[in-house]
């Protein structure tokens, strides 16, 4: 009944479309069969009187097998075979009429026989294929007329054969305009000289150079180059096209991964493409299933993570969003940017800090959320190793703020976005996530342990690295360097660290929530995500100077100007004591709980409280030391006596 009810005027014409041609097909295979004599003229009666049976089954058949429902402008290879299919039941659907009704009970031979049957089957499929064809070829020829003449950019597709035939695919239906491709360039040698939908393979990747100068030789220059996904796997060495393209003039575009869910429009090409190893493959249709329908609240909603968690969470069909943010401007940017994409969410902007337990309390109790994706945070390492005490009160007081005022509202699940930093920290940033880590351990434990019925509410914590392109992070620092005439500023020559992109690193995000609210209630509850091998800062740096098309040490400069506090020279994923554990999520991997008792959490969270209105900075610090007994800071003070008493009761899980 719900097909039918969705059923257009249109349908119904494809449908009369197909009566007649079967009818056609029908009346020319006995002309055909019985030549037009009178062996025809004879079975005519007969075939009058059978014929409405026959078109009542057939428009049947056809409604089965999508025939009245598909688009002839789309029409490809599944539909001919969905009309393949329909034109053998209904010859089969002719065979038993012959054989079991017409012959035995009203002619006493058979009407049709074997071979009519045969014929009328190839005459079937052409009849139905025919018109549906030349509809499809002269929408497929107006659209290349209009894609060429519109201004269109002589354009080499770079990458796959698989992958350029999809963008060519586009460029045929009109959904990517303005370029005109007039060849392919494959890594696969085996494709040289063939035709992808009317286009040829003109030679492999390292060919750039040579083609474009041999077309332009021809007066047949290209303007626009287009890389696929594939293009940017670092097998590919998308980096040599991009410089040659550069030397040359050529614009270079890309097209963005089909299995991100984006449209397949062109997109510029940033420097983040080329810094990462293949991105993990995302189960998007999970993480649907978790936010479609829910109501979600994102904290630091402005910033780069939070609003790049915003944007998904809309997408994968979240039906109420409130975005938490301090910053006005932050806030004004992302609300406007959303509402902009004309979703079916109802989205809510709200001024609002962290550190205001009761505000915080407060807006959570009236949006009643099911999911908190805790984005907040104070995060520049240099910042708080001289404001520390302003990131014990964001990230320890807010956090737990967050996470007692999700609990309050009766959430499902609270996300805090953690970093690799917070294992054996030598940062303030480092320290104060991974106390709040150890708080939304512990309220997850006793939650669980406590609850009744319903199933009780999830608080996880999720570690990853430098996000490629984020407020601060040391792409965008580079980039400005570069575009300044340098010198590029490096802080060791054997500084590594984790990189991964926001899309990626916000997808995975949300899928580690949808392993932690999985029916099971896995024991784990800090998700690490999988961001490969480490990066050297320095290799990052030259590889972005040569991207744009300069040489190190000769145009552009790299300068070493020493580690600042709080750094160090590698990250570490899991603490020696945190057993690690696979949990069958690509992408994911998960650290067993390894947090003190709440109550001696509580213990220390009241003692923070009163040094934090003292202004003690000593005993703060002595008090995250003993909480964190990992923190490797050598500007840790002498232990003060409460401090020393905290830690000598505290014990682990």
């Amino acid at each position: 009944m719900t097909r039918l009810s969705h059923l257009t005027s249109r349908n119904f014409l494809i449908a009369l479309h197909d009566l007649l041609a079967t009818t056609a097909a029908l009346f020319a295979t006995f002309y055909l069969r019985f030549e037009g004599g009178d062996g025809f003229f004879e079975r005519l009666p007969l075939l009058f009187q059978i014929l409405p049976y026959f078109l009542t089954f057939s428009v049947v058949v056809f409604f089965i097998f999508n025939l009245t429902t598909t688009k002839w402008r789309f029409i490809s290879l599944p539909d001919a075979l969905n009309i393949i299919r329909a034109a053998t039941v209904v010859a089969v659907g002719l065979l038993v009429l012959d054989y079991i009704f017409v012959a035995p009970n009203v002619r006493g031979a058979f009407f049709l026989g074997k071979v009519t049957i045969v014929l009328y089957w190839f005459l079937e499929i052409a009849f139905l294929s025919a018109l549906r064809m030349a509809y499809r070829y002269f929408r497929y020829t107006r659209v290349r007329r209009h894609a060429r003449n519109d201004d269109a950019a002589p354009t080499l597709l770079i990458g796959p054969t698989a992958d350029a035939e999809v963008l060519l695919r586009g460029v045929e239906s009109g959904a990517i305009k303005r370029i005109w491709p007039v060849g392919i360039l494959s890594p696969s040698r085996a494709d040289l000289g063939q035709l992808i939908r009317n286009v040829p393979v003109l030679g492999g990747i390292d060919d750039v150079e040579d083609i474009l100068t041999d077309l332009a030789n021809r007066n047949k220059a290209i303007a626009r180059l287009v890389m696929t996904p594939s293009a940017f796997e670092p097998e590919a060495h998308p980096e040599s096209v991009l410089m040659r393209a550069r030397k040359l003039g050529v614009i270079v575009s890309r097209m963005p991964s089909l299995e991100s869910g984006e449209a397949p429009r062109l997109t510029a090409v940033a420097v983040e493409d080329l810094l990462l190893r293949p991105s993990e493959k995302i189960d998007y249709t999970r993480l649907e299933t978790l936010i479609r329908g829910k109501a979600v609240i994102v904290t630091g909603g402005g910033g780069s993570i939070g609003s790049e968690i915003c944007e998904r969470v809309v997408a994968f069909g979240a039906a109420r969003l409130l975005i938490l943010e301090n910053s006005e401007p932050a806030l004004y940017a992302v609300t406007e940017t959303l509402a902009a994409r004309s979703s079916g969410a109802a989205i809510v902007g709200r001024i609002a800090d962290i550190r205001d337990r009761e505000r915080i309390m407060r807006l959570m109790a009236e949006f009643k959320p099911d999911i908190v994706f805790h984005a907040a945070a104070l995060k520049h390492v240099p910042i708080l190793e001289r404001d520390w005490s302003e990131g014990v009160k964001t990230n320890i007081f807010g956090s737990i703020n967050v996470a007692d005022s999700a609990l309050a509202a009766s959430a499902e699940a609270m996300v805090m976005i953690s970093t690799d930093k917070a294992i054996e920290p030598v940062s303030m940033l480092g320290l104060t996530k991974r106390f709040a880590e150890m708080y939304c351990q512990a309220l997850d434990h006793d939650v669980a342990a406590s609850a009744s019925v319903k199933p009780p509410m999830r608080v996880i914590s999720v570690r990853f690295g430098n996000v490629l392109a984020s407020n601060g992070s040391v792409v965008p620092k580079f980039k400005a360097q570069i575009e300044a005439g340098g010198p590029v500023t490096v802080t060791h020559p054997e500084m590594v660290r984790y990189f991964m992109t926001i899309r990626e690193a916000c997808d995975l995000v949300i899928t580690a929530a949808t392993h932690a609210l999985g029916p099971a209630r896995p024991d784990v509850s800090v998700y690490v995500l999988n961001m490969g091998q480490p990066v050297k800062i320095v290799d990052l740096a030259e590889r972005m100077i040569r991207l744009s098309g300069l040489e190190p040490g000769y145009d552009i400069e790299i300068e070493f100007t020493g580690m600042r506090p709080g750094e160090r020279l590698y990250e570490i994923l899991f603490a020696s004591e945190e057993p690690t554990c696979e949990i069958g999520v690509p992408g994911i991997m998960a650290a067993q709980p390894n947090e003190p008792p709440m109550q001696t959490l509580r213990t220390w969270i009241a003692a923070l409280e009163q040094a934090i209105a003292r202004d003690d900075r000593a005993t703060i610090r002595t008090i995250l030391k003993d909480a964190v007994p990992e923190f490797a800071s050598t500007a840790v003070g002498p232990k003060s006596e409460v401090a020393s008493r905290f830690h000598r009761s505290s014990g682990r899980r």
